[in-house]
């Protein structure tokens, strides 16, 4: 079984996207030197789940190159 892989965080280091506007359906990252963390801007006492630097950088570009158009 993998290890958990977390780290500290604050509210104020979450962001939300541009894209999201006034809408209360968004999800909020934050980027730290450890990793990057994502929550349910709706319930952000609900999980976070964390991402190493690599598997984030993996996951955005696949974003940018299309990987998940269905």
């Amino acid at each position: 079984m993998k290890k958990a892989f977390t780290f500290q965080l604050k509210d104020d280091d979450f962001k939300v996207s541009g894209w999201c506007g006034n809408r209360p359906k968004c999800v909020q990252v934050a980027v730290k030197p450890q990793g990057v963390a994502l929550r349910d801007s709706k319930d952000p006492s609900k999980t976070t789940l964390f991402f190493t630097n690599g598997e984030w950088n993996a996951f955005t570009k696949g974003v940018i190159s299309g990987d998940f158009r269905q």
